[in-house]
């Protein structure tokens, strides 16, 4: 069995990885604008350093099941369900994955 790339393969697949890194560098940047809408309550990176409590390291199912429940109202607040309904789904998943990567100092 011959493994060896043809030039066009390796091309191919060198600008599929430069694709890939692209979109994941522009997920990243995405999630991040949307977590600096909560640093203002939540702290820098959701580490809040006051009475609020701080989200970076939440895991993600609670994240997306707390801001469900704010959007829905099942879930008591004094503005979180105004802030949750201003999110899709899919900027709720977003924002749980980038707070679930944050460390707590």
């Amino acid at each position: 069995m011959n493994l060896s790339f043809k030039p066009i393969t390796f091309a191919f697949v060198f600008v599929a990885a430069c694709v890939c890194a692209n979109v994941l560098a522009q997920n990243q940047t995405a999630a991040g604008n949307l977590a600096a809408n909560c640093t203002g309550c939540h702290g820098p990176n959701g580490n809040s350093a006051g009475a609020i409590p701080s989200i970076a390291g939440l895991e993600r199912a609670y994240f997306v099941g707390a801001m469900q429940g704010f959007k829905t109202g099942s879930r008591q607040a004094t503005v979180m369900h105004q802030h949750a309904k201003g999110y899709t789904d899919q900027e709720i998943e977003v924002l749980a994955d980038y707070f679930s990567q944050q460390k707590r100092p």
